[in-house]
């Protein structure tokens, strides 16, 4: 749920698409008429698909939620949205589908006041992003990007201008810190890493695979788990907020 995340697909998936419309642009030529019948065919379902997702888009000045007085508007239920439609995706499901469409709402809408509360709770912690943290974060955009200058092309595109991305880099950090203080990551036990080695190298020897050696997968394990176990307690700590919280879904 760190916001950062929700940057990184929309700067991704645009440099996909910049890629691919290049790289069809060089094999147009050596494509025979079949192949291009078959090219036109696919991109007018890509089309549609996405015009299938935008329709589940809403205003973006629509109030979509309140959450403690906290009015949460369209155009970040849209960013959050594009999100929860390209994981259904990955998982191989369809979030156009109309039995799908209510779940996508409900999970968008959830995510948003998540982190909203979380947010909410950071600035009563008068947590802050000091300059420093903050360029170092930016930058490290700049670098994955390819630099400076193509990452504002990205940003352009996308209708955002640096300022507004050092405004979420902030609160991402403040997010970060708050979650960090409230659910710190617990320790591993060696017996943990062990159980959970044990039990993936007996699933991966049932589909005839082979796992490596312990020693090589051990920190990954352990990493795994920290983040399982903080993701839990951090789930639990949610709902004690939204317990607390004044909540008012307007969609």
């Amino acid at each position: 749920m760190n916001l950062k995340k929700i940057l990184l697909p929309f700067a991704a998936g645009a440099l996909a698409l910049g890629l691919a419309a290049c790289n069809d642009e060089e094999d147009k030529s050596a494509e025979e008429p079949k192949q291009e019948e078959a090219s036109k065919e696919d991109q007018a379902a890509a089309e549609e698909s996405q015009k299938k997702l935008e329709e589940q888009q809403v205003d973006e000045k629509e109030v979509v939620a309140v959450v403690n007085d906290q009015e949460i508007l369209g155009e970040d239920y849209n960013a959050a949205l594009g999100q929860v439609q390209g994981q259904m995706q990955q998982a191989g499901q369809d979030p156009t589908s109309k039995e799908a469409a209510e779940q996508v709402k409900t999970q968008t809408l959830d995510t948003l006041v998540n982190q909203t509360l979380i947010l909410q709770k950071a600035e009563e912690a008068e947590l802050t992003a000091s300059e420093e943290e903050i360029d170092e974060e930016y930058n490290a955009f700049q670098e994955q990007f390819g630099g400076e200058e193509a990452m504002n092309e990205m940003l352009e595109a996308e209708g955002m201008k640096p300022e507004a991305l050092r405004e979420q880099i902030a609160e991402s950090i403040k997010f970060e810190k708050y979650i960090n203080e409230t659910v710190p990551t617990e320790e591993v036990t060696e017996k943990e890493i062990q159980e959970y080695y044990d039990q993936a190298a007996a699933q991966s020897k049932e589909s005839g695979q082979e796992m490596p050696p312990l020693e090589e997968v051990s920190e990954n394990i352990k990493t795994g788990l920290e983040q399982q176990k903080q993701q839990e307690k951090l789930a639990q700590h949610v709902e004690e907020l939204k317990a607390d919280a004044s909540i008012d879904l307007k969609i």
